[in-house]
């Protein structure tokens, strides 16, 4: 896939879609850092060095029309990674000691993350962790933390 995809020719190549509220021919930005979709993190595996992917994990190859990462709290919206066959690979196979790691990706080339009420977002090539996000509690127990719920 391209680096300058519009949200538009996305949905059209992976074939999944987004709710009509979204802009469809926004140009999808691609971000070699640290990014935020939803209840999903995506880290570079460099800036990361607790969470390690397991030297002997099985890598599956992205197809086009993607792999779902995470569905959204109560079965609603999957988050998908998608990319050009034989530029991306996931693997699930991550020690993270903060239990936040659902997987890795790495890629040679562009790949995304498709969500139907965010929209997408573009990866660069590159290895990464793919975690949950973490939000404090209520200002009167700050101590306590939970999965945020998309």
């Amino acid at each position: 896939m391209t680096a300058t995809l519009t949200l538009a020719d996305l949905t059209d190549r992976t074939g999944l879609d987004v709710l009509g509220h979204l802009e469809r021919e926004v140009t999808i930005p691609v971000i070699d850092g640290l990014q935020a979709q939803g209840d999903l993190i995506v880290v570079p595996h460099a800036d990361l060095g607790e969470a390690i992917i397991l030297r002997y994990q099985q890598w599956r190859e992205v197809p086009r029309t993607g792999i779902e990462v995470l569905r959204s709290a109560a079965g609603g919206n999957p988050h998908t990674l998608v990319a050009d066959p034989g530029t991306c690979h996931w693997t699930t196979g991550v020690r993270d000691p903060r239990g936040l790691a659902i997987g890795a990706l790495t890629a040679s080339a562009v790949a995304y993350l498709i969500h139907p009420e965010h929209g997408g977002t573009g990866i660069a090539p590159g290895t990464y962790i793919i975690r949950r996000q973490r939000e404090l509690g209520d200002r009167w127990d700050r101590e306590a933390s939970r999965l945020v719920a998309d």
